[in-house]
């Protein structure tokens, strides 16, 4: 009773004014500890996400590593319109290989003219282009042969590059036997390998590292260390030019043997080899879909889907660019460039039908399903999907990379930007309120 009756009379004491700011303090209290809470509560969540995104990720790189990852991407993709196109001229000769730095930002390309370019760039000749504007960064011209030193680029037709996966180092090789490696970011020339005893034809690094693997028509693969500068080992077993390589991240390449009619897993540190057969003809295209399979092209029309465990294909496109007539007699159009948007259900391949094909691969890489014919006209020599596939790249030249068995004349020697549009997924419907 004392206590109520002391209260009563403070309050009876406490003025208006005092009475509002004892109400204000009170509230600015209330205020700050809810906000301290709100942090907090923010902070754990922002920690959870955080957490799950890692975990996320982590799953992935182990399915990546397993060769299990496959994005469903295929589906969504729509048939982009002929007039968005983008077509970058500036190599005189054909187009024969073009790769895309790893943040999608350039395009390196080279040609039978021994030009590089990046978007202004070429070198023997390969070219950088910027993807936004199409404006060439910087071009490293062809030279006579054997002025390789003096001039910088290459004095032959490239045939093949590679970009390290941190985007530091490009890789090309030529017909004059000569591996030239390359900053990336200013295309100044640091370093040439010579050990092949023929043409370059195949060059990838291994994902994560500077070492490069290289292949040629003297029927070797060699092992660099781009870092130090430095060969490591060759490795034979091809009984025919070799005609492409890729590799990822473990430490193995799968090469195409052109008429020997084989595609072979490379494993560097047993120096075995794995040999598969599938096609008829010369096997002129190979690329790593993910850890576990593959796709390759050959001259005979076929395009094949491979599961490395397995010695025949998972799954055989035949004529898969139709038939042509040749002096008289029928016979399919070649498969000249083959990609795969890595770790998911979409590919493309390339010919000299005027048009560019896109592929869906059936569960398990069982099945090819054509999807959609992109106009293109001339030899497609190189094709490659952004790492985010919105957009695929081909190289196009009036003739095939490594011959001039025919000449498309109305051809353009010329890179090419396709967009590819995404199907729209339906609107999420609003939640009703609680």
């Amino acid at each position: 009773r004392r206590r109520e009756a002391a209260a009563a009379e403070e309050e009876i004491d406490e003025t208006p004014q005092e009475k509002k700011l004892r109400l204000a303090k009170q509230y600015l209290e209330e205020l700050r500890q809810y906000e301290e809470e709100r942090a907090a509560e923010e902070e754990e969540e922002d920690a959870a996400y955080a957490t799950d995104l890692i975990g996320d990720r982590l799953k992935e790189d182990v399915l990546e590593r397993k060769g299990q990852l496959q994005r469903l991407v295929a589906k969504d993709v729509q048939p982009p319109d002929p007039a968005s196109i983008r077509v970058l001229r500036g190599h005189q000769l054909p187009v024969t290989c073009l790769v895309i730095s790893p943040d999608d930002r350039f395009i390196f390309s080279a040609s039978k003219d021994g030009t590089v370019t990046k978007c202004k760039c070429s070198l023997g000749t390969a070219t950088g282009w910027d993807v936004e504007s199409g404006k060439r960064l910087c071009v490293v011209p062809g030279g006579k042969k054997g002025t390789e030193e003096q001039n910088m680029g290459h004095a032959s037709h490239v045939l093949c590059m590679a970009i390290s996966s941190d985007g530091k180092y490009l890789a090309t090789g030529d017909r004059n036997k000569l591996i030239m490696i390359w900053d990336a970011a200013t295309c100044k020339r640091l370093h040439i390998f010579t050990g092949h005893h023929d043409a370059v034809s195949g060059l990838s690094f291994r994902k994560g590292t500077h070492q490069l693997y290289s292949a040629s028509h003297d029927r070797s693969v060699k092992v660099w260390d781009v870092a130090e500068n430095a060969y490591v080992e060759t490795l034979f077993g091809h009984q025919d030019v070799i005609t492409g390589l890729d590799s990822l991240s473990r430490e193995c390449c799968v090469t195409a043997g052109g008429r020997d009619g084989t595609v072979r897993l490379w494993k560097i540190p047993e120096e075995s080899q794995l040999v598969f057969y599938g096609h008829q003809g010369s096997i002129d295209c190979i690329q790593l879909i993910n850890e576990e399979h593959m796709v390759s092209g050959a001259d005979d029309g076929s395009v094949a889907l491979w599961g490395l465990t397995k010695k025949k294909p998972l799954a055989l496109a035949r004529q898969a660019h139709g038939m042509q007539n040749s002096q008289g007699l029928e016979e399919p159009y070649w498969i000249s460039a083959v990609a795969p948007l890595r770790n998911s259900d979409l590919l493309a391949t390339g010919s000299h039908n005027a048009s560019v094909k896109l592929w869906k691969c059936g569960e398990g890489f069982r099945k090819l399903e054509h999807l959609w014919d992109i106009p293109l006209v001339g030899f497609v020599n190189s094709l490659k999907f952004s790492a985010a596939g919105d957009f695929l790249v081909a190289g196009v030249g009036q003739e095939h990379r490594l011959g001039r068995w025919w000449r498309i004349k109305e051809a353009k020697n010329s890179v090419c930007i396709i967009p590819l549009r995404q199907r729209a997924t339906a609107p999420q419907p609003p939640m009703a309120p609680s």
